[in-house]
């Protein structure tokens, strides 16, 4: 059955500031680079930013791990004069996907015309987002994770990784592959943290970090803030850009999945597995579409294992079989054709969490915008259908699905 919101809302507006290498942005500060992000993402739309009058969080409306968003203070300081809605979702960047669909709630119920969701992220030597476990507090999950040496999320996600080659036999040149086939889209993004070409060599010698995990399988750490703008499909008449209509957003997950790596209470498979199976089967139903109609899917890559994860749970290839489905090339974009390679899908055009900048998977949201729009630097052939997703994380995950207009 068709999702009741369908097509009735839009992305009109997407802004970003520069992305830093974590530590560089000094001496800006966290409401000084949401607040440029959402001026871009008004004036990409065409509005004022005094049109704004709802806010749209996911991260518990964090700013990365650190900070908290605080609209009364993005008010005061952009000068929107009232609001009618703000609301968040939990948890973390799993919920990047989702939340256009938060805003499509406050949207459709009348509180508000023209909202914002905003994700900055600001990384201080001393709070750094590769160690939070081991800088949190003592509790009963600690007290496992912690002597464990699990510190930081990438440690965690080592642990489903080698469970996921332990179950399918999936090898370390799948991870490659994913790194390979998405810095391969960077060398011609001006804002990329990672151009240049990665050769097999240079990925074999970079230093174990989380077994099987090597550095260039963790994402980038960086600084930087990016924004996005959602309103009706009527209002977005009077927009700027033809806007990306908001096809099918899900968010969520089932209790197997639950805190996720901060836990490792899953049962086999749910295990070695993205958490995405039931909010992808969701999106399926609410969109009447499948992964096979998908003409570029930018897939949460904060780790390369979990990309393979997420391909098998949203039906690109079927469980256990992400590792062959990568080694075929099919995660690749051809610049000659604008199209996939061996009948795939093209991930993550923008080069990712892994390659581009890491602002949370906001950057793909982004991406998925500007590729039903036409007017992305790795424009897929006659995209319609665009493909974002939040997460693997602790719930809830989401998916969302962007149509061109």
């Amino acid at each position: 059955m068709a999702w009741v919101n369908q097509d009735k809302c839009a992305i009109v507006g997407v802004g970003a500031t520069d992305y830093y290498v974590r530590g560089k942005s000094w001496p800006r500060t966290i409401n000084d680079m949401a607040g440029e992000a959402i001026l871009n993402a008004c004036a990409d739309a065409g509005i004022s930013v005094k049109d704004i009058d709802g806010f749209a969080y996911y991260s518990t409306a964090g700013a990365g791990y650190l900070d908290k968003f605080d609209t009364a203070s993005l008010m005061e300081t952009l000068g929107i004069p009232h609001i009618g809605f703000s609301a968040t979702l939990t948890s973390g960047g799993g919920g990047v996907a989702g939340a256009p669909g938060l805003a499509v709630a406050g949207l459709m119920n009348e509180d508000c015309k023209y909202v914002v969701t905003i994700m900055a992220l600001q990384q201080l030597p001393q709070h750094r987002l590769g160690v939070v476990f081991g800088a949190a507090a003592p509790s009963p999950e600690n007290s496992f994770l912690q002597p464990s040496g699990l510190v930081g999320p990438g440690h965690l996600m080592s642990v489903l990784a080698r469970r996921h080659m332990h179950l399918y036999g999936t090898t370390r040149e799948a991870f490659k592959e994913v790194v390979q086939a998405t810095r391969a889209n960077t060398h011609n993004r001006p804002k990329a943290v990672r151009k240049d070409p990665l050769t097999d060599e240079q990925y074999w010698g970079q230093p174990m970090l989380a077994d099987p995990l090597c550095r260039l399988d963790f994402c980038l750490e960086t600084d930087g803030a990016v924004a996005i703008i959602t309103t009706t499909t009527e209002r977005a008449k009077d927009c700027r850009h033809a806007p990306a209509l908001i096809h099918g957003c899900t968010h969520g997950g089932q209790r197997e999945w639950g805190r996720a790596f901060a836990w490792m209470g899953m049962p086999d498979p749910h295990f070695a597995s993205s958490g995405h199976k039931y909010v992808a089967d969701r999106l399926w139903e609410q969109t009447g579409l499948s992964a096979k109609d998908m003409d570029v899917a930018l897939i949460y890559d904060h780790f390369s294992a979990m990309v393979l994860m997420q391909l098998e749970d949203y039906g690109f290839c079927e469980k256990g079989e992400a590792n062959d489905y990568a080694l075929a090339g099919k995660l690749r974009y051809d610049p000659a054709t604008g199209c996939g390679v061996n009948g795939g899908v093209p991930v993550n055009t923008h080069g990712g969490n892994l390659n581009e900048a890491y602002i949370i998977g906001m950057t793909h949201v982004v991406e998925a915008v500007e590729q039903v729009r036409g007017t992305a630097i790795n424009q897929v052939k006659d995209a319609e259908f665009a493909l974002a997703t939040g997460g693997p994380a602790s719930l809830p995950v989401s998916g969302l699905v962007l149509r061109k207009a």
